[in-house]
C-alpha cells in the first residue's frame, strides 16, 4: 500500500505543525517571517513573468529576422 505523506492531513495535524512553529519562532517573529515570505514569492512571480516577457521578445525578433 502506498501512502502520501501531506496528502490526507487533516485538521488536527495542521493544529499540531501550527503549535510546532509557533513554538520553533514564537509569536514576535511568525509576522514577519509571514512577511518576507510573501516578499520572496512575489519577487519570484516577478522574476518569472520578466522571464517570459524576454523569451517572447527573443522569439519575435527571431521571426522577423527570417522571414526573408
Amino acid at each position: 500500500m502506498t501512502t502520501v505523506p501531506f496528502a490526507l492531513t487533516g485538521l488536527p495535524e495542521w493544529w499540531i505543525i501550527l503549535l510546532v512553529v509557533l513554538v520553533l519562532f514564537g509569536g514576535r517573529k511568525l509576522p514577519e517571517l509571514a512577511r518576507s515570505m510573501g516578499s520572496s514569492i512575489t519577487q519570484f512571480k516577478k522574476g518569472l513573468k520578466e522571464e517570459s516577457e524576454d523569451a517572447k521578445a527573443s522569439i519575435d525578433a527571431g521571426k522577423t529576422t527570417d522571414g526573408e
